[in-house]
């Protein structure tokens, strides 16, 4: 994280004696990259290590579709069916090495408390709020909230109503700001599209001294093992550093425009290893007088693009919708249907949210994403040059962009 935090009561120094009633707590570096990366300290009033119970271990199983075409795809996940909670109710909808995405339509609260110990995450709130709990304190978030939970956090989400709407990553890699947007202090630059006021860490601190049975699923060795502990994982008294959980909005990203129109790293919010999360929010179009105002047609040499539309009238792109996925893979081009880019001409902005995700590596699909194909999304350049835009269709947009 880009700046310090601390929560609670914490020691004068490091690794000294600090009691809490006359009882030595016990200290936790958590840390990245073997003691070299961002670290928090925090101090629990028990051993983290304690287990009273080793419970089952359950592989991640993953059900491959290959297709029989290497095409365009349209995904329509809106009636995707609820599920499950948070965790246990996660839909893998396409991965490689470097980054799963599902979608989680929870309806049931967790009554237990999850770790990933493989790798950070990124949930973004399309629908729901509510509190995330955990041992670093309560953080609230809400509808368009980007939840960044690093690795080894404990946490429970406590929605305020079911069900809710997730579009989640997970990645063995980190999570972080764009190095561009930072200076070599860490600092985030004038240039960046968000500041440190936009990022929000903890708030609230609680100690929880209950005693019983608590149930903690980790991911660990590519699945989930559970453990039994006889204290409330949230036992911390104070930490302190630079790792923790927070939450950004996705309406708070200050859209970059250009006389000329800006290339899609112009929205990236994050990186990850081999792939970046950026956000298209409402903005203003490019002002040169002889702007196209709608990008240009391009080809993933190297990457595969993931785009969720958020919100907003997607007139611009026949058949997507709120919920909508479109995925263009590799070595294919793709760009605005015809003759949307005559028509853009003079178009001063657009109102649509949209969140995307380009990968360096292919992503492979799931049978889930079988059953959410249109089957016809390769399709719809030919058949929108045999059908002309009509006068009443807006062909800006951040889905013009694909």
């Amino acid at each position: 994280m880009p700046f310090y935090q601390r929560l609670g009561d914490v020691p004068r120094k490091r690794h000294v004696q600090f009691r809490d009633n006359g009882t030595l707590l016990t200290e936790e570096v958590m840390g990245l990259e073997g003691f070299s990366g961002n670290e928090s300290i925090l101090y629990h009033l028990t051993s983290p290590c304690r287990v009273m119970k080793l419970g089952d271990f359950e592989p991640i199983e993953r059900e491959e579709w290959i297709p029989d075409a290497h095409a365009h795809r349209h995904f329509t996940t809106w009636d995707v069916e609820p599920a499950g909670d948070p965790i246990t109710g996660r839909r893998l909808l396409m991965w490689n090495n470097d980054v799963e995405i599902s979608l989680v339509r929870p309806t049931e609260a967790m009554d237990f408390f999850f770790r990933n110990g493989e790798g950070d995450e990124v949930y973004f709130v399309h629908e729901g709020g509510g509190t995330l709990e955990t041992t670093f304190g309560d953080l609230a978030y809400t509808q368009g909230d980007y939840v960044v939970i690093p690795r080894g956090t404990t946490y429970r989400f406590v929605p305020d109503s079911l069900p809710e709407r997730h579009l989640l990553f997970e990645t063995p890699g980190l999570i972080e700001i764009p190095k561009r947007y930072r200076n070599h202090y860490g600092q985030l630059m004038e240039h960046a599209p968000y500041y440190h006021r936009d990022i929000h860490p903890p708030t609230e601190l609680r100690t929880i001294r209950e005693q019983g049975e608590f149930l903690v699923k980790v991911r660990v060795r590519d699945g989930y093992q559970d453990y039994v502990v006889d204290y409330h994982p949230f036992d911390v008294v104070g930490w302190d550093g630079y790792l923790y959980p927070w939450t950004f909005n996705i309406r708070d990203f200050e859209p970059i425009t250009g006389r000329i129109h800006m290339p899609p790293p112009s929205h990236q919010t994050f990186q990850g290893p081999n792939f970046v999360i950026c956000s298209f929010c409402p903005r203003k179009l490019d002002f040169d007088p002889m702007a196209i105002p709608i990008p240009y047609h391009h080809s993933n040499l190297q990457s595969e693009e993931m785009i969720y539309y958020v919100d907003g009238n997607f007139s611009s792109r026949k058949g997507i919708e709120v919920g909508s996925i479109t995925l263009h893979p590799s070595g294919l081009p793709h760009g605005p249907q015809p003759g949307l880019a005559e028509k853009s001409i003079g178009t001063t902005e657009t109102h649509e949210l949209a969140v995307m995700c380009d990968t360096f590596h292919p992503l492979k699909l799931t049978k889930l994403a079988k059953e959410l194909d249109d089957g016809k999304y390769a399709y719809s350049w030919y058949e929108a040059a045999q059908q002309p835009a009509s006068p009443d269709e807006n062909p800006a947009g951040v889905t013009s962009h694909f």
